[in-house]
């Protein structure tokens, strides 16, 4: 599967039209609804190749936008779920050089 390519799991004429946002592989019990016995055989079947990983956060990014930002009364909500988590992906970065100032009286 190259980059831009569908899943090879889609089918056109059983899915119908793609949504990036839904997995077309094999349907599997939801981690919600596991007992703790079976958590263990839930990841053993999980793929966990690169391409899976970012396939898994394509289409969580695509369901916050549908949900959020896409339909045409969004609101505020959406911008500012942005707005935080691009504001505390910035401070884990800079992490290393702010650890050192909250010791200070004055700034």
């Amino acid at each position: 599967m190259a980059i831009g390519d569908y899943p090879p799991e889609y089918n056109p004429k059983v899915h119908g039209p793609y949504d990036p946002a839904r997995y077309y592989g094999k349907p599997d019990t939801p981690f919600s609804e596991l007992k703790l016995t079976e958590i263990g055989s839930w990841l053993a079947r999980r793929k966990k190749s690169p391409q899976s990983v970012a396939g898994l956060f394509s289409r969580v990014f695509w369901r916050w936008q549908q949900k959020y930002m896409l339909p045409r009364k969004a609101g505020i909500v959406g911008a500012a779920q942005f707005c935080v988590a691009w504001s505390a992906l910035f401070y884990y970065i800079n992490y290393g050089k702010l650890k050192h100032e909250r010791r200070f009286k004055y700034h």
